[in-house]
């Protein structure tokens, strides 16, 4: 009786790792949903930039032009940075939790990016991926800073100089995990 209810319990708990399948297809759909507002943008981009010809326009109202769409095509690609951490979260979520993805595995031409092995490599890939949106963002807002003063410019260089900090940070984790055998990537 008591080895009855054990299995029975066992059973339970070991099939109630379905229910990331809930974050798997939330998800997934909220990486679609990005990924369509993202690409909307760039085809009201297109069309916005079409204008940027036209002879009549001031060399103010050009600069004024190009400077809305360089701002606007950093919002496009933070857009797709955030649909792909999206996108990796629900297939590593789902490699993790539920089951391998067969695809993914016997493809010569799947991305291994895509192959999650551990929750450690989910993590560093969600975490480059959240960086990038990181400096596409400082990017952006630095596009749009009025540097009014020196201190101003200083901590705009001090963002810089983080940046620049964190990305050879990475960079040496994931070469520090080839070199000792175990991959970050």
């Amino acid at each position: 009786m008591l080895k009855t209810i054990e299995k029975w319990l066992e059973a339970a708990l070991w099939n109630g790792r379905f229910v990331v399948v809930v974050a798997v297809v939330a998800s997934m759909a909220a990486a679609t949903a990005i990924f369509y507002m993202a690409t909307v943008d760039v085809v009201y981009l297109v069309d916005h930039m079409l204008n940027y010809a036209d002879s009549t326009l001031t060399a103010e109202s050009r600069k004024l032009l190009r400077d809305q769409t360089i701002s606007h095509v950093v919002e496009v690609v933070d857009g797709y940075l955030l649909a792909t951490f999206m996108l990796i979260f629900s297939l590593g979520m789902y490699e993790l939790f539920v089951s391998d993805i067969d695809a993914a595995h016997g493809s010569k031409t799947s991305s291994k990016i895509l192959v999650i092995a551990s929750l450690d490599d989910l993590k560093a890939r969600l975490a480059k991926v959240i960086l990038m949106i990181l400096i596409v963002t400082l990017f952006e807002e630095a596009l749009n800073m009025k540097i009014s003063s020196p201190l101003d410019l200083l901590y705009l260089g001090g963002a810089i100089a983080l940046i620049g900090a964190s990305l050879f940070l990475t960079y040496k984790a994931e070469d520090h995990g080839k070199n000792s055998g175990h991959s970050v990537t």
